[in-house]
């Protein structure tokens, strides 16, 4: 009777260790570190090049001419 006891308390204690709850909140959590590290480079790089700038200036140039 104690040893189908202890086993079953076992068999409670390793259910529980390969339960999937909370699974899912750390999947997203990785998620939004990823996306927050890609931001962080594209801001990064936009910060260090110009060619955000200038492909803004060239669509407002390419919009103008077509209005004039």
């Amino acid at each position: 009777m104690i040893l189908l006891r202890w086993l079953l308390a076992l068999h409670s204690w390793l259910a529980r260790l390969r339960s999937d709850r909370g699974q899912a909140t750390a999947e997203y959590a990785l998620i939004l570190l990823g996306a927050a590290a890609v931001a962080m480079l594209l801001v990064s790089w936009v910060t260090r090049t110009n060619r955000i700038a200038n492909l803004l200036d060239a669509v407002f140039r390419h919009i103008t001419g077509l209005v004039s």
